[in-house]
């Protein structure tokens, strides 16, 4: 937590996935208990941008797709962890993913943190809780 964010503050999260219906029901979902802030993009490049032009700590996790035009969710997390390498990241995916074959593209990668698609707002609360109370950065 750093000093521009209010003690106590919800959790102020990044998703980015290219259906821009994913991200308009998953943000209203997240933000309806006011546990969550939630900003969405739907193109990586635009999320990259908008991470680096923000202080450090700025966001709490990142979700991204895997598969997106231009930037894709792996370009974005090495970009991401370029800037901030404490920073937690989640997969969200339908496809089904090969732990051991992604572990050999991306080997720090804590592949706990796959959210498969589709996922109920609720598990998706769920989800992201226990993974901003995961002391591990390799997220």
């Amino acid at each position: 937590m750093t000093e521009s964010k209010k003690i106590n503050s919800a959790p102020r999260i990044m998703i980015v996935d290219d259906e821009s219906d994913i991200l308009s029901v998953i943000k209203r979902g997240l933000e309806s208990k006011n546990d969550f802030k939630v900003e969405t993009f739907s193109k990586g490049d635009d999320a990259i941008n908008n991470f680096q032009n923000h202080p450090p700590k700025y966001y709490d996790l990142v979700i991204t797709d895997i598969r997106m035009p231009k930037v894709n969710g792996f370009e974005l997390y090495r970009r991401i962890k370029e800037n901030d390498p404490t920073m937690k990241i989640a997969f969200i995916t339908a496809f089904e993913i090969n732990k051991e074959e992604f572990s050999k593209v991306i080997p720090s990668v804590n592949v706990t943190h796959f959210i498969s698609k589709p996922v109920s707002i609720s598990k998706l609360r769920e989800k992201i809780k226990s993974i901003l109370e995961d002391n591990n950065t390799e997220a």
